[in-house]
């Protein structure tokens, strides 16, 4: 049996959940098994996974355990998560998504560049297998080619991938400001607004693989409530961009002559 990860104060995992069933608890242990801390944020869940984390918690120093009274979203249950792991003196958190899509096994890797590479946002980059729903993996491309152009093609190459690592400081500084980016809009809003910010953009590929419902998979992605949302995001977004437009194409100008 291989020896527990040595407890970063710097970095961590933080994983939001909204009833994920079994799925989370295999999430976290193969979490737990790469590194230390790891830290779910339950995020109002009806599943009864916060009281049986909390006591798996009890006997492991590595688990933390936040609990939302009610569902408030993805984004939201993150920046409750960053928030606390700032209180904590932690300036790096990875998230990553509770339905076991990710592969943990990425978790060192991408720590380590983003230790070396401190003002940068590290971004997982999916490699599907053929378990990836189709209509998912189109609507992705579409969601891609506009953040590309709110960012003038400065480097995200996925912009709704939940494997990344992010300085929480920046990351605070773009949602406390902000009523949005609390729900499925967060990933790609994070990403094109912290591109605005100036970080480095590092990208990383990462499995992804999506279980069926036998398997214990579980979506609360709604095609047309989400995607309507994500429309207005990018609307959103599109008015920061034009007003960002000058100092984007003198960044862009900047990095063509490196």
């Amino acid at each position: 049996m291989s020896a527990p990860p040595p407890a970063s104060s710097s970095h961590l995992v933080i994983i939001p959940s909204y009833n994920t069933g079994a799925k989370l608890f295999e999430t976290v242990a193969a979490a737990r098994a790469q590194w230390n801390p790891v830290w779910v944020v339950i995020d109002g869940s009806t599943d009864g996974s916060g009281a049986e984390l909390q006591r798996r918690a009890a006997t492991d120093p590595g688990l933390g355990v936040l609990i939302l009274p009610e569902n408030q979203g993805k984004g939201a249950a993150v920046l409750t998560g960053v928030q606390a792991a700032a209180a904590r003196g932690f300036t790096h958190a990875l998230a990553m998504d509770a339905d076991g899509q990710h592969d943990a096994a990425a978790i060192a890797d991408f720590m380590a560049v983003s230790q070396q590479n401190p003002r940068a946002l590290i971004l997982g980059v999916p490699v599907f297998d053929a378990s990836a729903p189709r209509l998912r993996v189109v609507g992705r491309r579409v969601s891609n080619w506009w953040a590309n152009l709110e960012t003038l093609w400065l480097g995200i190459n996925d912009s709704l991938c939940g494997f990344r690592v992010y300085p929480i400081a920046d990351l605070r500084a773009v949602m406390e400001r902000s009523r949005w980016m609390r729900r499925f809009d967060f990933d790609v809003e994070a990403a094109v607004r912290l591109t605005w910010r100036g970080l480095a953009l590092v990208n990383k590929p990462v499995s992804i693989r999506y279980f069926r419902p036998e398997e214990g998979g579980v979506s609360h992605f709604r095609y047309g409530r989400d995607n309507v949302l994500l429309a207005g995001m990018h609307a959103r977004l599109m008015l920061g961009f034009l007003r960002r437009l000058p100092a984007l194409l003198l960044r862009r100008a900047r990095s063509s002559r490196h």
